[in-house]
């Protein structure tokens, strides 16, 4: 490989929320942290260089993005994912969870039903409730070890429980699901049918394998596209989290108005100079990086799933088709939620997120963030069999 993904990186004294606050957050210095979404790896060092050019400038006042940030945003969704998008379309956010806030209050009244898929992205909960809506279910099935979108419940709940907003999260976090054309067009046309606007969460969509494909769901269809807010971001593709640069794309002219209307409400059209200057570099020159990356977390995923599978039998994970993110049914260790965090922290002395947070059907599972070195991959392996072995 071109780039080292082996090599670790120290994350020490970076007031990184990942390492550098176990005690804090779960009383315990000597877990191994898997929890938080974001990856152990360098960027690409094009996008590194871009953002030491131009702090070299030493003036950081206030600017707009450039034309080269919209045009590289433009060829990307349209070199990766064949979506041909204009400028008009294309706003921002400093995240996708700050995005989502933004149009359920341009596009929401009290008491508003906005539909989910549990298990989903915590987050998506909250953001509901403090917007003053009602969240409304629509559990993903099991299906021959796959998760599935129950489509006779889609309907049913979109009529019953009024439902306004779809929030949809392709890729599914934490499922690992990528939704195919058909499933996409299915939830698209009810939602069409009923006047029900989507917002897509696709935050992990250049984190898809090999024998999979992301479609951004707004390329479908003109209703589509027209029926939809799409929230993008370079931050999982990048590992720029805490540069907070989202790019909200939304052709339906009345809605891109309400949403900006949103912002200028909360004050918050503000943006962060280096994150644009990241996002520009990543979707210019941080192509072969991202290729590489995918290569690399292939191997990550299929050693843990080897792994489990051949001397971890009381696990069932569900292989990922995206995201950097793993999802393990631990209801063979005949656990509580509680008696199964803390068998996970005090135990194993791993640190990843417990799947009661994601809702409904997450209970008893766990999601582990594999977006890290091997040998951080082979250790946390190590410890789980260890532990599980001493029960």
């Amino acid at each position: 490989m071109k780039y080292d993904f082996d090599t670790f990186v120290d994350r020490e004294n970076t007031n990184s929320i990942k390492w550098n606050y176990a005690k804090e957050y779960v009383g315990f210095e000597d877990v191994l942290p898997m929890w938080v979404a974001d990856m152990d790896f360098e960027t690409a060092p094009e996008i590194k260089q871009a953002i030491i050019d131009r702090a070299q400038h030493g003036i950081y006042g206030y600017t707009k993005r450039s034309e080269g940030y919209y045009q590289s945003i433009i060829d990307w969704s349209q070199k990766r994912f064949n979506w041909k998008i204009e400028k008009a379309w294309i706003t921002h956010s400093s995240g996708v969870v700050n995005a989502l806030f933004t149009s359920l209050r341009a596009l929401t009244g009290q008491n508003d039903g906005v539909m989910i898929q549990p298990p989903v992205y915590h987050p998506f909960y909250h953001a509901i409730k403090t917007c003053g809506c009602r969240v409304v279910l629509n559990p993903l099935k099991i299906v021959n070890d796959r998760y599935e979108v129950d489509i006779e419940d889609f309907e049913k709940k979109l009529i019953e429980e009024k439902v306004k907003i779809f929030v949809l999260c392709n890729p599914h976090n934490p499922t690992g699901r990528v939704f195919t054309l058909d499933e996409l067009t299915a939830m698209g046309k009810l939602c069409v049918k009923h006047g029900v606007v989507v917002i897509s969460d696709e935050i992990h969509g250049d984190l898809v394998y090999k024998g999979h494909r992301h479609i951004p769901f707004a390329s479908i269809s003109e209703d589509f596209a027209n029926n939809s807010i799409t929230c993008t971001a370079p931050s999982k593709t990048f590992n720029l989290a805490g540069l907070y640069t989202s790019n909200i794309i939304i052709p339906n002219e009345t809605l891109m108005k309400k949403y900006q209307d949103s912002c200028e409400r909360a004050d918050i059209n503000s943006f962060n100079i280096f994150g644009a200057i990241a996002c520009e570099a990543g979707y210019r020159y941080g192509e072969e990086w991202l290729d590489q990356l995918m290569d690399y977390m292939d191997g990550n995923r299929n050693f843990v799933l080897d792994f489990i599978r051949e001397r971890l039998p009381q696990l069932k994970a569900y292989e990922p088709e995206g995201t950097y993110l793993l999802w393990v049914d631990c209801n063979g260790l005949e656990k509580t939620k509680e008696e199964l965090e803390r068998f996970m922290l005090e135990k194993a002395r791993l640190w990843i997120n417990q799947g009661y947070i994601f809702g409904s059907g997450g209970e008893g599972f766990v999601r582990i963030n594999l977006a890290c070195q091997r040998s951080t991959v082979v250790e946390a392996m190590a410890r789980l069999e260890s532990a599980i072995k001493n029960l």
